[in-house]
């Protein structure tokens, strides 16, 4: 009998998810790839960690930043997205814009309501910008991304998704929104066919070579009021007179579920919903669009409870400023799986081998990942929930930063030890 407990014992203190296994397989890892490794493996049933390795030190966290924005809107913002908030005064519609990411946007649902109130609305169209006090980048963005989709600019009334979407088709150009199509000017030809926008104006240069990488680009516009007038002037084919703001505006209009967004930033990783959402929400607690109203809020009322202050300066995460600890995202990820469903919280998320940032990654029969990537150059994160083979449900949270191997190499390693886990634990 003795004999069989000894077995039993070393099996279980060699099995490959073993705390002792798996801190071996992380620190054999961070040797190999000469980074920084940060894991947490936390047992819901259980409520205990089963593994912690480095879950104290900070990390750049990327788009896992997103998990924060996710939970401050959950917990702000309510089941439908404000639109606009507005007065009507006799023949005058006096509005403003909330945020809301969804006008216009072909990424999301949009069901059409903020188009046909303002399409419908009275006589006079008043638009006053005066509320938005957000820079158009977050802190410590890069600059020169400014033509990259993942990097539109922030606003109080987004429109189009605040880029415009060029295609190449039939010999021809089609430009959305269509008053850009003017501003296309044919260049000399390059080494590759490329579309670029001037820095400081919405002048684009494509250029023609004979590496043909995209037939459509979606490049970020450079935003004023005048501009965000003028394109509501052509979509709605009505006049639009911008005003300053004097008086409140009481009443406000909602447009899309939150869902809707919810999901096409935790599953596609999409930064400008993600930076739409912090100023949507400190649009509900105060008369200003200006992202720090929400983060401050968040950090004091939501999240004070972290085991770890958060640094958190942006929405989408692409600011390297941000930094927080495996332990407090782990926590943080159980704050949001008490405040939403299971069954409606994982569809939202980027689900292993069937949608998101993971489609193609973490596959397995029964999908087991649940959860939200991150990455920027030389830093990769999985946060998120794992279903194990035998049922059991688990929060993870995987930080790797700084390192020079291929993203490639050091997402495989993450799943060849988040699969072990799956399948033995």
């Amino acid at each position: 009998m003795a004999l069989l407990l000894g077995a039993l014992v070393f099996a279980s203190s060699c099995s490959p998810v073993s705390p002792r296994m798996l801190t071996k397989q992380l620190r054999a890892a961070e040797k190999k790839f000469q980074d920084h490794t940060g894991f947490i493996l936390y047992d819901l049933g259980k409520n205990k960690n089963i593994v912690t390795f480095n879950d104290a030190r900070y990390f750049t966290p990327a788009s896992n930043t997103k998990i924060f924005t996710f939970y401050t809107g959950l917990k702000l913002l309510g089941d439908s997205v404000p639109a606009l908030r507005y007065r009507i005064s006799g023949d005058s519609l006096i509005f403003a814009g909330t945020g809301d990411p969804s006008f216009l946007y072909k990424n999301v649902f949009d069901n059409g309501r903020t188009y046909t109130f303002l399409k419908e609305a009275r006589p006079h169209l008043y638009f006053s910008p005066s509320n938005f006090y957000a820079p158009r980048f977050g802190p410590g963005w890069s600059w020169d991304d400014y033509n990259s989709a993942y990097s539109s600019e922030r606003s109080g009334l987004p429109i189009y998704g605040n880029f415009a979407t060029i295609k190449q088709e039939g010999g021809g150009l089609t430009v959305m929104p269509p008053v850009f199509a003017d501003s296309i000017r044919q260049q000399m030809q390059g080494k590759r066919q490329d579309l670029v926008r001037h820095e400081s104006r919405n002048i684009f240069d494509l250029v023609s070579g004979p590496k043909h990488l995209n037939d459509e680009w979606n490049i970020p516009l450079k935003l004023n009021a005048n501009l965000i007038a003028g394109l509501l002037a052509d979509t709605l084919q009505r006049l639009v007179q911008i005003v300053p703001l004097q008086d409140s505006l009481p009443n406000i209009l909602y447009s899309v579920p939150a869902d809707s967004i919810y999901k096409v930033m935790m599953q596609e990783s999409d930064n400008f919903i993600a930076e739409q959402i912090l100023l949507m929400c400190a649009g509900m607690l105060a008369d200003s669009l200006d992202t720090n109203i929400a983060i401050n809020y968040a950090k004091e009322n939501l999240l004070a409870d972290l085991p770890d202050e958060p640094v958190w300066v942006d929405g989408s995460g692409l600011s390297r400023y941000n930094l927080f600890t495996p332990r407090s995202i782990v926590a943080l990820w159980k704050k949001v799986y008490q405040a939403v469903p299971r069954e409606r919280l994982f569809q939202l998320l980027a689900i292993g081998g069937i949608a998101g940032t993971i489609k193609s990654s973490y596959k397995a029969d029964k999908p087991y990942i649940f959860g939200k990537t991150g990455t920027l150059s030389n830093n990769h994160c999985l946060s998120g929930f794992l279903v194990t083979k035998s049922g059991k449900t688990l929060i993870f949270s995987f930080m790797n930063n700084n390192y020079t191997a291929p993203t490639r190499e050091i997402r495989a390693n993450m799943e060849s030890l988040l699969w072990s886990i799956y399948q033995h634990y």
